[in-house]
């Protein structure tokens, strides 16, 4: 019997691309788990994937008791979870993200199964230092802590483990089939709309020391994620908690540019600088919206260091390069 792999959260961002990856190195046999029914259109992310079986996210725990896992399972990718920063019931993101990633954990650890799940470079909140250590991690907000949480329960419990986990810190995300994300997709997500719109894009002021578009992320591909995930699948030495980013921060004003210059490339017009690109209007400077600013991450830059030292040494997508790949796939959409 042909062996699965299992993906929470299957039909999301992140786990839709990381089925359409695994298709890619000739997985078929893939398990997605999802919950459909608040958010129905992420069904078009799978839609070009082969999905062996799909199981609702409420439906997958009872089956997780009943040893499931020792049915020929591979892995478990667990990218399931509330990611949204601004929800305010910290009830049910525990629940979602902690409880829930806790009952994964045990079935793969009684089933001897690899996990690879999804952490969060939210667990370092408003600090300056990102590398995976307790001293530099405070969470700012419950999804943050439900994430931080987590990691902690694995370094807890790490050496009883009878089978591989991994867990990714993801920086800021961009890429195909985060279209079902609203608000919490991707900056270069919302430019490419904004600038479709209006024909200009709207960048938050200077904040936290830095200048107006200034405030700098760490921005991945997220064929970069999908390729250090299943790098990990293929080594089962590489277990612990790891940064996913670049390792190398990016402006805002860099992401900006680069959706500005990717219409004037396809009209043929005359590419920009920055400050020409302000001059001329299309990039323009807004207030924060009440209360966000004092919330707001206005610096991330991944500490590759663990990851590289465990074995990874493929290069990243840079923001011109993975920014522009990705407004021509949304332009052909």
């Amino acid at each position: 019997m042909e062996e699965k792999i299992i993906v929470t959260g299957g039909a999301g961002f992140i786990g839709s691309n990381i089925v359409r990856g695994l298709n890619q190195r000739g997985y078929g046999n893939v398990v997605v788990v999802d919950n459909l029914g608040n958010n129905s259109e992420k069904f078009a992310n799978l839609v070009d994937c082969e999905v062996a079986d799909f199981i609702d996210k409420q439906d997958f725990i009872p089956l997780l008791e009943s040893e499931f896992l020792n049915d020929n399972v591979t892995a478990v990718f667990h990218q399931g979870a509330c990611s949204d920063t601004m929800e305010l019931d910290g009830r049910y993101m525990m629940a979602n993200n902690y409880q829930y990633s806790k009952a994964v954990l045990h079935a793969c650890q009684q089933a001897a199964v690899p996990m690879m799940y999804a952490s969060s470079a939210s667990v370092y909140g408003d600090g300056q230092v990102f590398s995976e250590e307790r001293f530099h991690e405070g969470p700012l907000n419950v999804y943050g802590y439900s994430k931080f949480l987590f990691d902690q329960y694995v370094r807890r419990h790490r050496p009883s483990f009878t089978a591989q986990v991994t867990g990714f810190r993801y920086f800021n995300v961009y890429g195909p089939g985060e279209q079902h994300k609203g608000r919490m997709a991707s900056v270069a997500y919302h430019f490419f709309n904004q600038f479709t719109a209006q024909g200009y894009l709207n960048l938050f002021k200077g904040s936290h020391g830095y200048e107006n578009g200034c405030q700098r992320r760490d921005f991945i591909h997220v064929d970069d994620v999908v390729a250090v995930n299943l790098h990990c699948l293929e080594n089962s030495e590489l277990s612990g908690i790891f940064n996913l980013g670049t390792g190398k921060a990016s402006a805002f004003n860099d992401v900006a540019l680069a959706v500005v210059n990717f219409f004037a490339a396809g009209q043929s017009a005359e590419l920009s600088s920055l400050d020409s690109a302000i001059e001329k209007g299309l990039i323009r400077y807004i207030d924060f919206p009440a209360g966000l600013e004092q919330r707001y991450q206005s610096f991330t830059e991944a500490d590759m260091q663990r990851l590289k030292h465990a074995g990874y040494k493929k290069s990243f997508k840079d923001v011109p390069t993975g920014v522009g790949e990705y407004l021509q796939k949304l332009e052909n959409s």
